[in-house]
């Protein structure tokens, strides 16, 4: 019989017996490692003996959380990095050089849309910009210098959906990478392996952290890929085979980079992963009140979340996500100047920029994550004045609406 996600969290070996048989993985917070021998320290800088050394490049407490990971997505290999922003950069580096090009959605959370449009550009680096839920605009973007295509499973704030296994073709048959964003969909209700994504990133401070306890980021290998199709990997496919992806990302960028998550992180993180269905369920239960009621409220102009049945993207949020796509929304009133009034009125939902807290955040895109942007780059990445995004949290919906109600009172008085 299959297990529940949190049975199965709570239930995972520890790498090695803990000789004080603690019921939670201790926090080895420690920087260096002893060894019992010159020639087992030796041995372990060739390759040769597997085992802790230096916390910047592994730490026992880490280990632990990317079992955890690679456990409950089927995925072949995990590794935790510091940040989620840390996981795309360190994807990208090592798959890619100078000259390749990358395909993009060019609906993107600001900060990624930044690193790829700005910093690896900078480094000759191309992102094609493309609208990822058009299949045949992808595919003609493609050449004999596109390693891989990237994609938000929804996007950040625009909360549209692409056909993941439509992406997954094409990539398929042109022999390169899917790699999918997947911030907004954890595990609990997305897995990327069944739908043909090659290698998966997120941000872990989002749902997985339990709460915004801690910032962190992951890198899912899939196992899917030839890694011999990939020119950048030579080396690596020679020596590590299917491991080649994270070979190349631990004895490279992911150690010079020093984009390691440290283990009092990944001590939160475990326990985050361990309440992750739990909170996730109490959310999207909110989002679903919310929803139904800002679709019917006189001052609300629009209303954004793929979960419900009113929107375009309900099936294919069924498919995908098991009908649970994230658990933020958008929502937009008559103006700017509007929304401004709105949050300035709020009591319970906090003004602030995080996901999947505890607490219900509410922001304005437009002056804020995208303020950096031209008039003309926000428009092309749909980012409106009037939106407002609302990422939902395990408050009771009462008090939400309410709370919402209230402050929508007071918005033209």
């Amino acid at each position: 019989m299959q297990k529940s996600f949190t049975t199965r969290s709570l239930n995972i070996p520890f790498p090695k017996d803990d000789p004080h048989r603690a019921l939670d993985m201790p926090v080895y917070e420690s920087v260096a490692f002893d060894f019992a021998s010159a020639e087992d320290i030796a041995a372990n800088f060739r390759g040769e003996l597997p085992a802790h050394v230096y916390s910047r490049t592994s730490n026992p407490t880490v280990e632990y959380f990317e079992r955890k990971m690679k456990t409950l997505t089927g995925a072949h290999q995990a590794l935790a990095l510091a940040s989620g922003m840390a996981a795309i950069s360190n994807t990208i580096l090592a798959l890619c050089k100078a000259g390749d090009n990358i395909i993009s959605g060019n609906h993107l959370f600001g900060h990624t849309y930044s690193l790829f449009n700005q910093s690896f550009a900078n480094y000759g680096l191309e992102t094609r910009f493309v609208d990822t839920t058009d299949p045949d605009a992808v595919e003609a973007l493609i050449d004999e210098k596109t390693r891989l295509i990237y994609f938000e499973t929804v996007t950040n704030p625009q909360l549209e959906i692409a056909d993941i296994e439509a992406l997954a073709a094409i990539a398929t048959k042109h022999h390169i990478l899917l790699v999918a964003d997947s911030t907004v969909t954890p595990p609990v209700v997305f897995n990327s392996k069944n739908l043909g994504v090659h290698i998966e990133v997120m941000s872990t401070t989002k749902f997985i952290s339990g709460g915004a306890t801690s910032f962190g980021g992951v890198i899912l290998d899939n196992g899917l890929y030839d890694w011999s199709l990939n020119p950048n990997l030579t080396q690596q496919v020679e020596k590590f085979g299917k491991d080649a992806f994270i070979a190349r990302l631990r004895k490279n960028y992911y150690r010079n980079t020093g984009g390691s998550m440290t283990a009092h992180t990944a001590h939160f993180q475990i326990m985050g992963l361990d309440m992750l269905e739990l909170r996730l369920e109490r959310c999207f239960e909110n989002c679903l009140a919310l929803g139904g009621f800002l679709e019917k409220h006189p001052k609300v102009k629009k209303v954004t979340y793929p979960g419900l049945k009113t929107s375009a993207d309900f099936n294919l949020a069924e498919k995908q996500f098991s009908g649970k796509p994230g658990t933020i929304m958008t929502f937009d009133l008559e103006s700017q100047k509007a929304c401004f009034a709105f949050m300035n009125q709020l009591q319970i939902i906090r003004r602030a920029t995080n996901l999947n807290d505890n607490k219900s955040l509410i922001i304005h895109p437009y002056s804020t994550i995208y303020v950096e942007f031209s008039e003309e780059e926000r428009n092309e990445m749909g980012i409106r004045d009037t939106m407002l995004r609302l990422s939902v949290g395990i408050e009771a919906a009462a008090d939400l609406i309410a709370d919402i109600e209230q402050a929508l009172g007071q918005v033209g008085r």
